[in-house]
């Protein structure tokens, strides 16, 4: 029961909950005017009366009142007959305090005159002689208070002074019972209670489809989210003729999923690459574990006897076991770079390091046309190392992907603004624009059917691109199929 109670009065539904705390404002606040309204008419009501009382008083001759206050003869009934009210009571202070009752609309008086109020009203209550005295002196600005008579019932008091400002008669006090007024008090909050009713009923049933019809851009993206759900992050949410904190939710939820796309896309294609690259590395380990699986098998069989056939063997199995090697290394190269790169910078001069190495690019190049361009000397904290196996890597590529014979490959270093730009241009078969993009991700190849002769399984280029990341460098390429390709390495110069 108490939980019921709890879901009525905190609903789950926002729909429900903006109207139920609508209603709860339109009926505090409805409350609150209420209260104010109701402290208002009471004054007016009961000043209202007062002012009313006042014109009475004065209407009245003023000889009445010197008769009353020099020669102490009460004024006859019908010259009081316009004070006279259901329940009214009527009395007169001198200037020097004495209290006198002028009328008392008691029983007696009831059954003789045509009034149909049946209160029945003591004597005049009596205030303090200080109350008097100011009102005969004109200096309280009371126009009314409210008192208990002798019958405990609270009534309304009126002093008004008579005479002139210079020489003032008494006072005149006249008592009415505040029932009528209080009667039409509750009859005006009566009034208003039904029609705030009237208002809240009207509010619930022309709010609600209101509502209904403002959150339907919320609904929608319930609705799309439920499609999301399902698989699909093609959805998009709808931000045109949505509310601006709609629009705003509907943009934020659209780049989220577009993200979220590009990330299950990034991971498909990242696992796509490792089954190639698992497959691939298979192939490169199994192959010269094959060769030297074999030439064990030969030996075993008694070619070890054989000299001619021994140095061949061994020296085959030999040169399988540095290929095995070369893989391995570039496995492990890669994951420490990627846990903690360590690397020895120290100053070195990039043109004698190009120099040096010399001999062994022209080793490798074979019947190709090489040619080396160093223009000056430049200073930079690297790794020398590390230098020399970007330099060996890009012409290990550039060897590669071009014809052994008509081969031209250009190796050169120039100033580049701040830096070192380090230059390796081949005339090759250069990478088709498809493939450009992808160039420096690892396990990456252009040509996934290429023999173990002409490629590796795609990490040349990826160690190359982060070794030169963690010396600060930047590395790209110019590619033209048919024409070759030109790689461009730039180094901070210290």
């Amino acid at each position: 029961m108490r939980s019921h109670i709890i879901r009525m009065l905190n609903p789950r539904s926002l729909k429900y909950q903006l109207l139920s705390r609508s209603i709860i404002i339109m009926t505090v606040l409805l409350v609150l005017i209420g209260v104010f309204q109701y402290a208002f008419m009471d004054d007016f009501l009961y000043r209202n009366e007062a002012v009313s009382i006042e014109t009475r008083i004065e209407s009245i001759p003023k000889s009445a009142w010197e008769d009353l206050s020099d020669h102490h003869i009460i004024p006859d009934r019908d010259t009081l007959f316009k004070l006279e009210t259901p329940g009214a009571t009527i009395a007169f202070i001198n200037v020097h305090g004495s209290f006198t009752d002028l009328f008392v609309d008691t029983d007696d008086d009831k059954a003789d005159s045509s009034h149909e109020n049946d209160l029945d009203q003591g004597p005049s209550p009596r205030l303090s002689q200080q109350t008097y005295q100011n009102a005969v002196n004109n200096s309280s600005d009371m126009t009314y208070t409210l008192t208990n008579d002798n019958l405990g019932n609270t009534v309304l008091v009126v002093l008004h002074r008579v005479g002139e400002q210079s020489h003032a008669l008494g006072v005149v006090q006249v008592t009415v019972p505040i029932a009528p007024l209080q009667h039409i008090l509750i009859k005006q909050l009566t009034v208003f209670a039904f029609l705030v009713m009237c208002a809240l009923c009207a509010g619930v049933f022309t709010f609600l489809p209101i509502l209904r019809r403002t959150l339907i851009p919320l609904s929608r993206v319930v609705e799309t989210v439920g499609r999301v759900n399902a698989g699909n992050l093609d959805e998009r949410f709808m931000t045109t003729h949505a509310q601006l904190e709609i629009a705003l939710l509907a943009s934020s939820f659209n780049a989220m999923l577009e993200r979220l796309k590009k990330s299950f896309e990034a991971e498909r294609i990242a696992k796509e690459r490792m089954r190639q690259f698992v497959a691939d590395a298979s192939h490169e380990l199994r192959t010269p574990l094959t060769t030297i699986n074999g030439f064990l098998e030969v030996l075993l069989r008694g070619a070890a006897a054989n000299p001619a056939k021994l140095d061949k063997a061994l020296r085959s199995m030999y040169g399988e076991s540095q290929r095995v090697n070369k893989l391995v290394q570039d496995l492990l190269f890669l994951a420490k770079i990627d846990r903690e790169p360590t690397f020895v910078f120290e100053d070195s001069r990039l043109d004698l390091l190009l120099t040096d190495m010399k001999p062994q690019l022209l080793l490798l190049a074979g019947e190709r046309a090489v040619e080396f361009v160093v223009s000056e000397a430049m200073v930079v904290n690297c790794d020398p190392d590390r230098i020399k196996q970007v330099v060996l890597n890009l012409f290990q590529n550039a060897v590669q992907h071009t014809d052994a014979n008509t081969g031209e490959i250009n190796v050169s270093l120039v100033k580049d603004f701040a830096g070192a730009r380090i230059q390796v241009k081949d005339n090759g078969t250069g990478i088709p624009s498809e493939h450009q993009s992808q160039l420096f991700e690892r396990f990456y190849r252009v040509d996934s059917a290429r023999s173990r002769k002409n490629g590796g399984v795609g990490l040349g280029l990826s160690i190359t691109k982060s070794i030169v990341d963690n010396h600060g460098g930047t590395i790209s390429f110019e590619s033209q199929v048919g024409k070759g390709t030109i790689f461009n390495v730039w180094l901070p110069v210290k």
